[in-house]
Order: C-alpha cells, then structure tokens, then sequence
C-alpha cells in the first residue's frame, strides 16, 4: 500500500496547529512556524519538517516547557537541566504529534529520535499530564 507523501505546504496547518498547543501563544506560534519554513524547502519530507518544529521549539522555547513538575528550583550542573528542558518538551511534541497529527510511535519514535518504547511510555505519561494536570501551556486570562 503507498502512503501519502506530504509536502511542506500540506502539513502547514497541522504544524500550526502543533505549533499553537506548544506555545499557547498566536503570536509565538506564527514565529514557530516561520522559523521551522525558514529552514525548509518543497522537497522537504514530513519527517524531517517535523524535526526541523522540534529542533526550532527546542531552541527558542524549549527551557519554557513545564510538565507539572515540582518548581524547585534545581542546583545541578546544566547539562542536567537542559536534558530535563528537551525531556519535558519531547514529551509534549511527541503528545501532541500522535494526538492532534495522528501519527504512528515508530514515525514520532525516527522524528524524536528515541527508541520506539520510549515514545510509548511518554506517550502514555503525556495523556495522563494532558488529563491530569494543568494545560501544557500557560493560559492568560483578560479582563472583558
């Protein structure tokens, strides 16, 4: 059975989409996407679009991530803690790319690049923050 290739322009929406339930910001978002297109062309594959998303979240907003974790403040080397910051977003991005994109563990497993029973574990840690706890991302009230 053939699979449908997707272009960098069929996936606009969804990597908006993803791109939006990442940052929780319209504005971030619109930049997220920007930058990920920046660095692609009309050859691009939807693998390596999506890598592409993960490497620019990663980057610009990936020491933003917050997965319920306790807030204390961490007094261990960086290395340490920049490892958490991608832990907690690939988590996040690897959530959202089954849930919202559809995608199968072994395509989010090459995207990520981490074992496949990885992904199933942060998988099912995700839907559980997704239903447990806070959003992924911050929500900002406004007055009417």
């Amino acid at each position: 059975m053939n699979s449908v290739k997707k272009t960098p322009l069929d996936l606009l929406n969804e990597i908006y989409s993803l791109a939006y339930w990442m940052t929780g910001s319209e504005i971030d978002s619109h930049n997220l996407v920007q930058l990920t297109y920046d660095h692609a062309n009309t050859k691009t594959n939807e693998d390596e679009l999506l890598k592409t998303f993960r490497e620019c979240y990663l980057e610009r907003f990936g020491q933003n991530t917050n997965l319920c974790i306790n807030n204390k403040p961490c007094q261990t080397d960086k290395q340490l803690n920049e490892s958490l910051k991608h832990w907690g977003a690939d988590i996040k991005l690897s959530t959202l790319l089954s849930e919202i994109s559809g995608l199968k563990h072994r395509q989010i497993s090459k995207i990520v690049g981490k074992p496949l029973e990885t992904i199933r574990m942060w998988l099912l840690w995700g839907r559980k923050l997704l239903i447990d706890c806070k959003p992924f991302y911050p929500i900002t009230l406004q007055a009417s």
